[in-house]
């Protein structure tokens, strides 16, 4: 892991979350979880994904990003990724937050699932009525 002066953020999406260091003085190294970014990825959309705040700021070889990610699935860990360097990145300078709100990567999906209710067999599913 890369030593130094970093900037910290977290993303989060559904029941996932990743803790971003990002090192500004690096030569375009992202590790998730210990591994290489391409290692930790299925296919080659969630790099995309993952890589699309760095593409916008075109700040790809300039920083070093440590990820720790947990919860939820590999696709919900890529988009709260893209959401914690995305924070990061706001952080270090904040004259990027218009050009990175203006193309949706400040934007947090909120959509969780919904708890279960007392009385009912899930959230909104209620027990099947039956006339006598």
């Amino acid at each position: 892991m890369p030593k130094g002066t970093y900037f910290y953020a977290n993303g989060k999406r559904k029941t996932a979350v990743a803790t971003i260091r990002l090192y500004p003085q690096g030569q375009g190294d992202l590790t998730v979880n210990g591994l290489k970014l391409r290692e930790w990825a299925d296919d080659e959309n969630m790099v995309h994904m993952v890589l699309q705040p760095l593409e916008i700021l075109g700040k790809k070889k300039d920083v070093d990003v440590a990820i720790i990610t947990g919860g939820g699935g590999k696709k919900a860990q890529a988009e709260a990724i893209r959401l914690g360097i995305a924070r990061a990145f706001v952080k270090q300078e904040p004259s990027l937050r218009e050009q990175l709100k203006s193309e949706g990567l400040l934007t947090r999906d909120s959509r969780t699932k919904e708890r279960k209710k007392p009385g009912l067999r899930k959230a909104r599913k209620s027990p099947q009525w039956s006339k006598r």
